[in-house]
């Protein structure tokens, strides 16, 4: 966060469109209810909720393309979200986009693109990404095994998906590859591996992590993505986190970060003070204990946005 003046801005997703199964439209809801604004206005900061975008139920729909299903309502809502974002930050503010499933990614990063290519509409904005997730979603229709569109929104972003998604905010690419780092990764489909070697995306999986540790393989991860960036996005998918402590997600997979070390991420994320916007995703109620998955959200946002144990 660059600075405890500049107001917060929520924006709930309540899309699970492209992910497996249903709930996770439901995470917005759950992270409010686990406190999140008063969590924020303890760090003493200006949040304004600008509630939910309008989003209708799957059981109304056709599921469309079966190699990317729903893939109007995703393309629309994420449409809707890039105007959201592109005005949040057009008016100063920090947007903090609240999932649904990860697709909405390409809205959120869509709208921050927007926001800068309004300025300097001849390039591509240079726009830092760190991608905290189990999974690459580097996937495109022709290479997912699923058809969810909740594991493509990097390759859309990239340029290289359905033009209904890569279009989204303008017509263009929104991201280079060498300012995309991924970290957490520990479940990676044959065409996400291959994007990535010949995109040359910077990725730490769990096994760096865990060879040589988080604090090195984020400091490294920070490095990158501030190198030469105007703006740094900052993309939490709540499966990124081992289920023994974020159960409530529909892609839950061991090996994941402990509690402690997604804290130790957002809190070294947040003392670079560069953060210009954040989302959080995958939150899955239905899949969850108590709501215990979206208590850890909001702690995580927390850190992300200054909160420090002695403060």
């Amino acid at each position: 966060m660059k600075s405890k003046d500049q107001p917060v801005e929520l924006i709930g997703v309540p899309l699970d469109h492209g992910a497996g199964q249903r709930g996770v439209a439901m995470g917005p809801t759950a992270l409010r209810i686990a406190g999140l604004t008063k969590a924020l206005e303890r760090l003493e900061l200006n949040v304004i909720d600008g509630g939910d975008i309008a989003v209708p139920i799957p059981e109304l729909e056709k599921p469309g393309d079966p190699k990317a299903r729903y893939l109007e309502t995703i393309s629309q809502t994420c449409g809707q979200l890039s105007d959201r974002v592109k005005g949040s930050l057009d008016s100063g503010r920090l947007p903090l986009v609240l999932g649904g499933d990860h697709s909405v990614a390409v809205g959120t990063i869509s709208g921050v693109a927007s926001h800068y290519h309004s300025q300097n509409p001849g390039s591509i904005p240079k726009i830092g990404v760190l991608w905290l997730d189990a999974h690459a979603d580097l996937n495109t229709p022709d290479t997912s095994p699923t058809g969810n569109v909740h594991g493509m929104p990097l390759a859309c972003l990239l340029g290289n998906g359905p033009r209904e998604l890569t279009e989204v905010g303008y017509a263009g690419t929104k991201l280079e590859p060498h300012r995309i780092v991924q970290v957490g990764l520990r479940d990676l489909d044959p065409g996400e591996r291959r994007n990535i070697r010949e995109n040359n995306i910077r990725a730490y999986t769990m096994e760096d992590v865990d060879r040589r540790g988080l604090p090195v393989v984020l400091e490294e991860a920070i490095s990158h993505a501030l190198a030469d960036c105007d703006h740094l996005h900052v993309s939490f998918d709540i499966d990124v986190i081992d289920p023994r402590f974020a159960p409530g997600t529909g892609t839950a997979l061991e090996g994941g970060f402990t509690y402690r070390e997604a804290h130790l991420a957002m809190e070294m994320i947040a003392e670079t003070g560069k953060v210009g916007s954040l989302e959080l995703v995958e939150v899955n109620p239905v899949l969850d204990h108590g709501n215990k998955t979206a208590e850890v959200g909001v702690a995580i946002l927390a850190s992300a946005l200054g909160e420090e144990i002695l403060g």
